[in-house]
């Protein structure tokens, strides 16, 4: 934060100060009571299991400058105390409150699956002219995105938010307070269709996120996807297709794979341009059409943003690979959906030099009443692509192990329930040559597995 003091802090919560001197200079927010980096506001959040009230002494201790708080009504202290009704909803009030202060635009990007990828691809597009902020982490919650928006720095010149969504309701919190000038949806999927019902509930809900879209602001949408080939953005607001169908605005034809890399000639109009990607999986391209688009429409030539986009070789945990011991490592652990599974066993198959294509799988998590049928749906997958060996952990996986030796006997399964027999039965398992896929839940701990077939 900038140029903000505790009486700002006063006016955007409504809160009152019950003690320390309201000209005191606050530049970071912190919601850890172990972590500060300087003139920290504390927000002390009250969960489920833990009020983190009780934790205010510790965040003093290690140098918060001020504290909210929704339990106490009296202080006597040089520091300042600035009590609330409620911490979330304040920390989310001071969030907007900033937001106002800045004039930089936002591109806000919600969708079942490929936020996290779709945010860093579009940030690498825009930084062929722009300064860009872009969410740090995973940060895209009502209590991630307020946080976000503070740290946004005067010398930034264009924002990339990620806006996520697990509760109705939620996904229009956080998206007026991002106050956004552009959004993208990448896709409607069955991520959360746990908490939200019906793929439909999920459309709907991702819709919401035009509830902070500013007047005259553009909503992007994956003209490939059966929800939002068809949808309209709200009045005073424009609509741009992406995708590979004759409906998009930006359309990428010739898709084909280079050595197991995406390549496509990326067409807006009479423009085409060639690109290669330095990242697997075809659903890429579609991740790279709207990355050319957002850049587009912010007066960025299409050639140089696929330049940089060109240069993108993903991060840590989504679909990375690595050689070692003469084995193929893909790492692609953040997380897990029906989806993302078949983009990761895609890109499994799309690896032409192995000898030995393995799947590691994990449970999905958050499926709801259809999760044994989503899970078996991917073993029948797998039956119908080059997959020699497919290694399951957990209960909800047995479904993949099920489908499999029901529809592809040849394929060799293995199940296992725990994480040290796996990891001992692939240290035995993998050889030279062979390329193992590692895809499940982030609950599931497969990343940590992963690790250990390509760090020493």
């Amino acid at each position: 934060m900038v140029n903000i003091r505790v009486k700002d802090i006063l006016s955007a919560t409504g809160g009152r100060l019950l003690c320390g001197s309201e000209e005191m200079i606050l530049e970071n927010i912190s919601i850890d009571s172990r972590t500060m980096k300087g003139n920290d506001l504390f927000v002390p959040l009250i969960g489920d299991k833990v009020d983190a009230h009780r934790f205010i002494g510790q965040a003093f201790d290690n140098g918060a400058a001020a504290v909210l708080t929704s339990r106490h009504d009296a202080m006597d202290s040089a520091r300042p105390w600035i009590q609330v009704e409620d911490t979330k909803k304040a920390l989310q009030a001071i969030g907007s409150y900033y937001r106002d202060r800045l004039i930089l635009p936002l591109v806000g990007i919600t969708g079942s699956v490929g936020k996290t990828t779709t945010r860093e691809m579009v940030a690498c597009a825009l930084s062929a002219r722009y300064s860009v902020y872009k969410t740090p982490g995973n940060h895209n919650s009502q209590v991630g995105v307020p946080i976000t928006i503070s740290e946004i720095a005067p010398e930034d010149e264009i924002g990339v938010i990620e806006l996520g969504m697990s509760e109705p309701g939620e996904l229009t919190v956080i998206a007026r307070i991002a106050k956004i000038q552009m959004a993208v949806i990448t896709n409607i999927g069955v991520t959360h269709i746990e908490q939200l019902g019906t793929q439909d509930n999920i459309y709907r809900e991702k819709l919401t996120i035009q509830d902070g879209l500013t007047e005259g602001g553009i909503l992007f949408l994956n003209g490939d996807d059966q929800f939002l080939k068809s949808t309209k953005a709200k009045e005073g607001c424009r609509t741009i297709y992406y995708g590979t169908g004759e409906n998009c605005d930006y359309r990428a034809l010739n898709v084909h794979l280079e050595e197991g890399f995406p390549a496509f000639t990326a067409a807006f109009g009479q423009k085409q341009v060639p690109v290669r990607l330095a990242v697997m999986g075809s659903h890429n391209v579609l991740n790279a059409m709207v990355s050319l688009a957002v850049a587009a429409e912010c007066g960025i030539p299409m050639e140089k943003a696929a330049k940089c986009l060109e240069a993108f070789t993903g991060f840590r945990n989504r679909q990375q690979i690595y050689q070692t011991g003469g084995i193929t490592v893909i790492d692609d652990t953040y997380n897990a959906s029906p989806v993302s599974m078949k983009a990761g066993l895609e890109v499994l198959g799309s690896i032409t030099k192995a000898k030995r294509r393995i799947a590691v799988l994990a449970d999905m998590k958050e499926l709801g009443d259809n999760t044994l049928s989503y899970h078996y749906e991917i073993g029948e997958y797998i039956a119908e692509h080059p997959v020699d060996e497919l290694v399951t952990l957990g209960e909800l996986a047995g479904e993949i192990a099920r489908a499999v030796k029901e529809h592809a006997p040849c394929i060799q399964v293995k199940e296992f329930m725990e994480q040290d027999p796996l990891v001992s039965y692939l240290k035995e398992e993998l050889k030279e040559g062979d390329c193992v896929l590692f895809k499940g839940s982030n609950s599931m701990m497969l990343g940590p597995v992963a690790e250990k077939f390509y760090r020493s």
